[in-house]
């Protein structure tokens, strides 16, 4: 009942392409040219030089990224905690119900 069922095509649909025929080993000529390529030359690196403003921007930048980064934490930190008290108060409350439900009230 549950074996799946594979569709059997009896004739293909689309037009059938020939296979290609591999080249004899005998028409290929062998190299002997050897030569390693030369290893390619890097460029110098340019460095990259601060001015006292751009320090001070780049700095500027780093602190504002971490404090966007702490604040995204805090948030999600923040929001772990309600859903745990929340979790908490309501078991309690299915808690009381269910002692209620059982003492016949």
């Amino acid at each position: 009942m549950l074996q799946p069922r594979i569709p059997v095509n009896p004739l293909p649909t689309g037009t059938p392409i020939p296979l290609l025929k591999p080249t004899p080993i005998a028409d290929i000529k062998p190299t002997t040219d050897h030569t390693t390529a030369p290893a390619p030359v890097l460029p110098a690196r340019t460095t990259i030089q601060l001015t006292p403003g751009s320090a001070l921007a780049f700095a500027a930048g780093g602190g504002a990224v971490v404090l966007v980064v702490g604040a995204v934490l805090v948030s999600m930190l923040l929001a772990v905690a309600i859903t745990g008290a929340s979790i908490a108060v309501v078991s309690v409350v299915l808690r009381l119900l269910v002692r209620d439900m059982q003492k016949g009230r």
